[in-house]
């Protein structure tokens, strides 16, 4: 990993995760299990990373020149004033594609809607998504993939590339 701030994240959450759950085993295993953990936690965050991006980059395609970072994308675009450079046909562009992006959420299933609501729209972890849901942290997982690649290809189906 390039980025030392997040590597150390990594470490230490595989650290709390050895702890938390195997620190009952024997000390002799706990070299191998650790070892295992933390490949696994460097895959989980990667992962996280690619989607995340993908989603990032698509809303801050849409919302570039935009100055509030914490603004939801779908409200900044949808009210506010349309920058002078900006042409009828790219502001005319712009809302389809948010409206297209408001339609295709809605026709996810409930469970994957919210999941992808709670993990991208109010950036919750696996974890608190999953206490705030009600479910395993892997259902969350489960359920944000397939909310990611069901909009990915709605959207691609209608000719925009992420």
């Amino acid at each position: 990993m390039r980025d030392s701030e997040a590597a150390l994240d990594v470490v230490q959450d595989a650290m709390l995760k050895l702890a938390e759950k195997y620190g009952a085993k024997p000390v002799l295993e706990l070299p191998m299990l650790f070892q295992r953990i933390l490949q696994n936690t460097i895959r989980d965050f990667y992962r996280r990373r690619k989607v995340r991006s993908l989603w990032i980059t698509l809303f801050s395609s849409l919302s570039a020149g935009r100055e509030d970072d914490d603004a939801d994308p779908l409200e900044t675009l949808a009210g506010a004033d349309p920058k002078p450079a900006d042409g009828p046909a790219e502001r005319l562009e712009q809302s389809q594609v948010i409206e297209l992006i408001e339609k295709e959420l809605e026709r996810l299933p409930a469970r994957q809607r919210q999941a992808f609501l709670l993990r991208y729209w109010e950036e919750l972890d696996v974890a608190e998504t999953a206490a705030v849901m009600g479910c395993s942290e892997g259902s969350v997982k489960t359920h944000c993939s397939r909310a990611t690649h069901s909009l990915a290809a709605a959207l691609r189906a209608r000719g925009i590339e992420l």
